[in-house]
């Protein structure tokens, strides 16, 4: 009779433990000086440093990729998609004021290909260094059976921190208040289901080739990575009243600057106030997608949405422009005395 393991099942112990000693110098370059534990324990510990906290508040976030994994699958490019990860986490985060801390990823797919995660890796370390925040371990699991093979699935968990009196909730978001949109890298990672479904199924689009409308390679505009904020929005907390802040994820504008807004305000989006990429005119046309659908479906040029104080305005933009980030001014905050009102497009 066969002698089974658990390799014959499809799960290698040995190449798993094998690449975790891989990633280990590349993970650990992410940490910072509160990380007490090394790549391969149970769990990792971090030491909160709360001298400079009177009253620290803990901020978490999860989040995955999402479908644009399949185009990564397709273009068989996985280097960028680790920082998609990161950035749809961070960029939660960071609406609050909190400070980003540490960051756990998931990796699963069907049999362990030690290439192909590394780059995957090295783009979560890539995220993680650019938001300043310590990927301090994980789990690696393999799945025969319940993935397609080549394929994988992506999450995270990240943590921040910030002082109870420093947090950003919206609450002080008042009538006359203006919107400043930060502009997105491109789709970022929301969308995308109905982007596969109109370019790959209907369309039927090669994701090898340049498309002229938008300047690039299809496949190369679509896997184009999620824009971290971290930077420039800690920055600009520590100078200026931001009094509101919006990640502008799935659901787009229509669905997420609502969660900010508080009751007998509206916010006024101005349209044609900003500069929205080439990829989303293309979609938009190629797809017949009303203009309704795409405000509510994807970010449009806009990746993060700050209410300020007016007076403010003109300095918190050129702060923006000095990180490196193009900004403008959308909208304003208005009175409305219907409760379910508050959004407007104008």
């Amino acid at each position: 009779m066969k002698k089974w393991s658990y390799r014959d099942a499809g799960v290698d112990i040995e190449k798993g433990d094998a690449f975790v000693q891989a990633i280990k110098p590349m993970v650990e370059s992410t940490f910072r000086p509160e990380v007490l534990t090394k790549i391969g324990g149970f769990a990792g510990c971090v030491s909160l440093n709360l001298e400079r906290y009177k009253k620290p508040i803990l901020v978490s976030s999860t989040d995955g990729v999402g479908t644009k994994l399949k185009i990564a699958f397709l273009m068989d490019r996985h280097d960028t998609v680790g920082i998609d990860l990161v950035a749809m986490c961070v960029n939660d985060i960071v609406v609050s004021g909190a400070k980003p801390l540490f960051l756990l990823d998931y990796f699963a797919a069907s049999q362990l290909d030690p290439e192909k995660t590394m780059k995957v890796v090295s783009g979560i370390v890539k995220g993680c260094i650019e938001a300043e925040c310590s990927l301090i371990g994980g789990e690696t699991a393999e799945m025969p059976g319940f993935y397609k093979k080549g394929e994988y699935d992506l999450a995270g968990f990240a943590v921040g921190i910030v002082e109870d009196s420093q947090v950003i909730d919206g609450s002080g978001v008042t009538v006359g208040d203006r919107l400043i949109g930060i502009a997105s890298s491109g789709l970022h990672s929301n969308g995308f289901s109905l982007v596969r479904k109109l370019v790959l199924d209907q369309l039927k689009l090669d994701l090898e080739k340049r498309v002229e409308e938008i300047g690039v390679v299809l496949g190369e505009e679509l896997l184009r990575p999620t824009r971290i904020y971290v930077k420039a929005v800690l920055n600009l907390a520590r100078d200026f009243n931001i009094v509101g802040i919006a990640h502008i994820t799935g659901g787009g504008i229509t669905g997420n600057l609502p969660r900010i807004i508080p009751k007998g305000c509206k916010a006024i989006v101005r349209k044609g106030s900003w500069d929205i990429p080439p990829i989303f005119s293309f979609l938009q046309e190629m797809g017949n997608i009303s203009e309704e659908e795409m405000l509510r479906t994807f970010n449009n040029g806009i990746g993060m949405i700050l209410i300020v104080r007016s007076k403010e305005v003109d300095d918190i933009i050129a702060r923006l422009r000095s990180f490196g980030e193009k900004a403008f001014i959308i909208g304003e905050v208005g009175r409305t005395e219907r409760e379910q009102e508050t959004i407007e497009f104008a």
